[in-house]
């Protein structure tokens, strides 16, 4: 009993004895690695992009298998080259959730968005994020909890894309749907190298409401493992909470029918960036769902390309 009342009063002179930042609340320090001031102090590029292999040749582009360095990981992806001399503007297209373990490339879904926004002269880069494909780590659980993970693959990969001979480092955008919505909004508040974005039936920059629709709709579970996080470090983990600081433009995309992400976060997100002052635009598909088919998808895209055309050439 001594000692137990021994170390208690030596715990407390230690506390006591720390600076007032490292006096931090039990089960919190774990966790700031996953706000966003956090990963701002972070460099990213470290190592390199590679060329792997020639996957297909089109009148239009070159498709190429690519692997590039994140955190110590390998992380796979393919590129779409345009023809020509270049340099060529940039566009990042993030995928949203597939079934890690069904994962293929470059035969997801997103590649269409891709060979679209490639025939239009942009030097497009898909990559699988980690635990993905060929990619290494995990993909889901602890170790990505907000899909941070996910983030600092694209954080390092727009590091790495700057750097590329054929791509204008100044001129890179983003293009998210859904869950790489929200991986492109949390990128595009950490880093000013990203100069405009598309949000295509994104998820949203506020994590509260992102851990609750993935609990009740799309997983129908009661517990994740982001519940474990403190809720003084969610603010801070959000995008939301940023988006004073967002440097890049912003076009947002919506079905007004999404059964899986709500169009009103498209719209709250496009009033706090207007309130803001910041360059922002939303479309909304009447009577279309998560995914744009047909018309509306035409028409979109042709606003993408628009879009991406006027703010990274």
């Amino acid at each position: 009993m001594v000692r137990l009342i021994l170390s208690a009063v030596l715990a407390m002179v230690v506390l006591e004895t720390l600076p007032a930042h490292a006096q931090q609340p039990v089960g919190v320090a774990p966790y700031e690695s996953l706000t966003i001031e956090s990963l701002r102090r972070r460099s990213y590029g470290e190592g390199e992009l590679k060329v792997e292999r020639t996957l297909q040749v089109t009148n239009a582009f070159t498709r190429s298998l690519i692997s590039f360095a994140s955190d110590g990981l390998t992380v796979y992806g393919f590129m779409n080259t345009p023809k020509g001399a270049g340099p060529f503007p940039v566009v990042l297209v993030l995928h949203g959730y597939v079934n890690p373990r069904t994962y293929r490339t470059p035969t997801t879904y997103t590649q269409r968005y891709a060979d679209a926004l490639a025939r239009a002269g942009f030097l497009v880069i898909h990559p699988d994020y980690r635990g993905h494909g060929r990619s290494e780590g995990e993909a889901e659980g602890a170790t990505n909890l907000f899909r941070t993970g996910y983030a600092i693959d694209v954080l390092n990969l727009i590091e790495h894309t700057r750097r590329l001979p054929n791509a204008i480092p100044g001129a890179i955008g983003l293009f998210g749907h859904s869950m790489g919505g929200g991986i492109a909004l949390r990128a595009a508040v950490v880093t000013p190298n990203v100069k405009a974005i598309v949000l295509y039936g994104s998820m949203s920059g506020d994590e509260r409401l992102n851990v609750d629709r993935i609990k009740r709709v799309f997983r129908g579970v009661p517990y994740m493992p982001e519940d474990d996080v403190p809720l003084d470090l969610w603010d801070d983990i959000s995008p939301i909470t940023y988006l004073r600081d967002l440097r890049a433009v912003v076009e947002i995309h919506h079905g007004e029918r999404d059964p899986q992400v709500p169009v009103g976060w498209s719209r709250d997100l496009h009033a706090q960036l207007s309130a803001l002052g910041k360059a922002t635009a939303l479309y909304e598909y009447a009577g279309a769902g998560h995914s744009l088919r047909g018309r509306d998808y035409a028409i979109m895209m042709d606003r993408v390309t628009r879009f991406f055309s006027a703010h990274l050439r």
